[in-house]
């Protein structure tokens, strides 16, 4: 695949993307800075609208697009469907970014991030957002122990990659139930709001409705990464598999669809879909886009064995979900008009650059990438160790 790149008088060659990738991290560092020595009253965040990009984009959007991690590890290691194993490691490499990534934007929301370690210390049974930050950081745990085989395979620590094998299936199921509990948290945050919330979306199950989207968004996402790094790594698409996972995702859209509708019917809420707000006018995009229209397209065998049209439909699916987290806690809350400034959008904008780019420097350096299609009494072990030499 071509690239344009910059060369030196030594013919080194630097991607233009990259240099583009890395002035916007510069940009987002500048802004940070801004951020730390201003305070929060460098942003529009105020105290009638104390959560607004850092939060709703993120965290409650990052959080959900890295769901495809735990989804990818329970099909192939608990439901043993060893023929997705070389989507495994690119997409636990992607959820753990993703996490760190919004772990560390946290910190340029809160009002105090010299305090972060209190969760640590403070302990606050009864808080929703004390389980929430205890399972993002076990989470992250989890996934640094999955994506340590890349480490330890590279620099052929045999003895260490063996115990790290060895644990696979316990950690997989410890992440997996530590998975449920913080995406379906996140939306549990706005029950404790119902009179801040617009009613099209409070409901009592809204947790079910962010986990349901999250591992609909976790599969689309696995379809939208490995399309994209395939192309930018010069790799063929692995298409027999993605068109498998597309084929998955019309039921779990449909699911969500008539959780949505029928939980709007039961409690008598469907007039407000039809009032001609901006509300309404959000849900009705959110759900049509993000929703109903990837449903009908990848119902066709036709869309999801053609490569481009299969991308296409699961990035409906994750402009869905950023539009559903949008809704819920910027468009769908009470409170004064909010629009985000430079700095927030410099810091958001630099934190996926950061991502891009480690992600980049993971693949080039790392054994991210593996052809190996374990035997099933080796899926817990993975790829057999590397040769020493």
């Amino acid at each position: 695949m071509a690239t344009t790149t910059i060369k030196s008088s030594k013919q080194a060659t630097l991607p233009v993307g990259s240099i583009i990738l890395w002035i916007i991290l510069l940009i987002g560092v500048w802004a940070a800075i801004v951020r730390y020595s201003q305070g929060l009253g460098s942003t529009n965040l105020a105290d009638s609208r104390p959560w607004g990009l850092w939060i709703a984009f993120d965290v409650m959007a990052g959080v959900a697009l890295a769901a495809g991690g735990f989804t990818l590890a329970a099909i192939v290691y608990i439901f043993r469907m060893k023929r997705f194993y070389p989507l495994i490691r690119p997409t636990l490499l992607t959820a753990y970014l993703g996490y760190l990534l919004a772990a560390g934007s946290i910190l340029f929301d809160l009002g105090r991030p010299d305090r972060f370690y209190h969760p640590f210390f403070y302990w606050n049974h009864h808080s929703v957002m004390f389980e929430i930050a205890w399972s993002v950081i076990l989470y992250l745990s989890i996934l640094t122990v999955e994506n340590s085989q890349l480490v330890l395979e590279k620099f052929r620590l045999h003895a260490l990659l063996r115990i790290v094998r060895k644990i696979t299936i316990p950690v997989v199921i410890a992440g997996i139930i530590i998975s449920t509990a913080h995406q379906s948290s996140l939306g549990g945050l706005f029950v404790l709001v119902p009179n801040q919330t617009h009613p099209l979306w409070y409901t009592p199950i809204l947790p079910v409705l962010f986990y349901i989207s999250a591992i609909s968004v976790g599969l689309a996402m696995v379809i939208v990464e490995s399309t994209l790094s395939a192309k930018a790594f010069d790799r063929p698409v692995e298409s027999h598999l993605l068109s498998e996972i597309g084929s998955w995702l019309p039921t779990m859209l449909g699911l969500y669809l008539l959780v949505n509708l029928g939980n709007l019917a039961v409690s008598g809420k469907l007039g407000f879909i039809f009032e001609g707000s901006l509300a309404s006018f959000m849900y009705l995009a959110e759900i049509i886009i993000g929703v109903v229209a990837p449903l009908i397209l990848l119902s066709f065998a036709s869309i999801r064995n053609d490569s481009a049209r299969l991308f296409q439909s699961a990035l409906l699916v994750v402009f869905g979900v950023i539009f559903n987290r949008f809704n819920v806690l910027v468009w769908g809350q009470n409170g004064a008009f909010y629009v985000p400034n430079w700095v927030e959008f410099a810091v958001t904008a630099g934190l996926i650059s950061l991502g891009t780019l480690l992600y980049i420097f993971a693949v080039k350096n790392l054994p991210v990438y593996t052809d190996h299609t374990p035997e099933p009494e080796q899926i817990s072990e993975e790829a057999p160790l590397p040769a020493a030499g």
